[in-house]
């Protein structure tokens, strides 16, 4: 924490703060969970220091020695430092280098003959390895899912994401592998996994249970690279449920990813069709909007057991509304929340945001939790949302602990003696929703705001999203609500 003075960043250190690196984490990930909390720490004890007047700091102890391996103070990884020698580096070494510039600006690397930048690497298992053909460092073997199987000098990797060189007048856009050389990948062996499989299988959606017979409880986790649901990555969840609804289970935890839960619909994916012949940005938004409310009619249909939302990473305009949609939100303390959509040019959402709020909020309160969450448009903490009743609790700190927490509440409610009384009670309120507003009701009412948002005169959304994909700054920055509500603290900036 350094004090501003004529020379950039050689003002005193106000305070500082160490931490270990976890070894398997992108840079980006490290700056969500460590970063910003020793930023946190750091600007605290800062402010404890400061007294009118001083001129410095006081009391503040020596900065630490760096790590011997270290060599002192560090510069910015050059690109050469995190070019990839296919021919000589490990997996290891070239997980590394993709992870030390993900997600921004990406390693530069080529594909198939095409220059691009790999994003959302993630280790090959030897059992995957020998499923593969053969192939020399560097060679593209396989596919699976949104990813490309690469071989390295003693193993291989699986490349989830890309921003390949685009055509001349067109955005380079963060896509998955398989989409973006999606011609390249047409004659490649596809590697799938079932849900249910060993720990270190990659996949983006995996599924386990725990529990005794009787009291099993069903782990439905995904993580899909920042966030953003494509179509597809909707279609595989809305699968992944179905799968997990034919299992005899007590509850059901869907879990989201460390860094994000959800944030809705893939912008970059949408983005994309614009440039495909015969496609349109509108159609993907309108296929994808309708994948992922497919996804959440899912959790509010699954009558017949207990379902929990574990946010260990942040949400976003549809996938806050995911999560809201059951029966029980678990969050940590650090985890922010933007449910609204607004700031993408006016969008109206849908995800069954009109069905989910009032029945989580209440319908007395529901008008004036709406204009505050929805016309706000400002990020909220777990703890905040939890005021309001969109989350259920806040466990702990950080997403480990919300696990361990959250396996043992869990455990209770599956083993718990009233489960059944808990199940008729939800199965009577749900057919009670239902006869007096079907659930296709909320959702036409829903789309046909979205229709106009995606296909009628008003371009917001289309500017918003194309501004927001290619990293374009705001041009002016919209009046908010503070999510106090009280109007006479109304802030607004250009």
């Amino acid at each position: 924490m350094l004090q501003a003075t004529g020379e950039f960043d050689a003002g005193p250190v106000w305070a500082f703060r160490a931490f270990p690196i976890r070894s398997d984490a992108s840079k980006a990930s490290l700056y969500r969970h460590e970063v910003t909390q020793a930023a946190v720490e750091a600007v605290l004890e800062a402010l404890s220091r400061w007294r009118p007047g001083a001129a410095g700091p006081t009391n503040l102890p020596a900065l630490p020695p760096p790590p011997a391996s270290g060599g002192g103070w560090q510069g910015p990884v050059s690109r050469d430092r995190r070019t990839i020698a296919w021919a000589h580096d490990d997996t290891a070494t070239v997980l590394r280098k993709i992870r030390s510039a993900d997600g921004h600006p990406g390693v530069a690397d080529a594909l198939f003959g095409r220059p691009c930048r790999l994003h959302d690497a993630h280790a090959a298992t030897p059992t995957t390895l020998r499923r593969a053909t053969a192939g020399a460092p560097g060679e593209v073997l396989a596919t699976r899912g949104p990813a490309l199987l690469r071989r390295t000098v003693d193993g291989g990797v699986w490349i989830g994401h890309v921003r390949a060189e685009p055509p001349p007048g067109e955005p380079p856009l963060k896509l998955a592998a398989t989409r973006a050389f999606a011609a390249e990948c047409a004659g490649l062996p596809e590697l799938g996994v079932p849900l249910m499989r060993e720990p270190d299988e990659w996949d983006e959606l995996r599924y386990e249970e725990t529990g005794d017979a009787g009291s099993r409880i069903g782990w439905l986790s995904f993580d899909f690279h920042n966030g953003a649901m494509s179509t597809r990555q909707c279609e595989r969840l809305s699968d992944a449920l179905r799968f997990a609804r034919g299992r005899d289970t007590r509850v059901l935890v869907l879990e989201g990813g460390a860094d994000f839960f959800s944030n809705g619909i893939h912008l970059h994916d949408i983005e994309a069709a614009a440039q495909m012949p015969g496609d349109s940005a509108a159609d993907a938004s309108w296929r994808n909007i309708h994948a992922i409310d497919d996804v959440v009619l899912e959790m509010l249909t699954m009558t017949d057991r207990l379902t929990v939302a574990l946010l260990r990473g942040n949400a976003g305009a549809g996938g806050c509304w995911l999560a809201f949609a059951a029966d029980l939100v678990w969050a940590h303390e650090g985890v922010v929340l933007n449910p609204h959509y607004k700031n993408m040019g006016n969008l109206y959402g849908s995800e069954y945001w009109t069905y989910t709020l009032p029945r989580r909020v209440g319908e007395a309160r529901a008008s004036e939790v709406a204009k505050r969450v929805m016309q706000g448009r400002l990020p909220m903490s777990a703890a905040e949302c939890a005021g309001l009743g969109l989350v259920d609790a806040v466990f702990a700190e950080r997403g480990e602990e919300l696990r361990q927490h959250a396996a043992r509440g869990v455990q209770s409610l599956a083993a718990a003696c009233d489960h059944p009384e808990r199940i008729a009670a939800k199965q009577r309120q749900r057919a009670d929703d239902e006869a007096r507003h079907p659930l296709a009701a909320f959702r036409e009412q829903e789309l046909q705001q979205m229709h106009r948002n995606f296909y009628g005169f008003d371009p917001s959304y289309h500017v918003a999203r194309h501004h927001f994909v290619t990293r374009k700054p705001h041009a002016w920055t919209p009046r908010h609500r503070p999510c106090t509500g009280h109007d006479s603290h109304r802030t607004s900036g250009r």
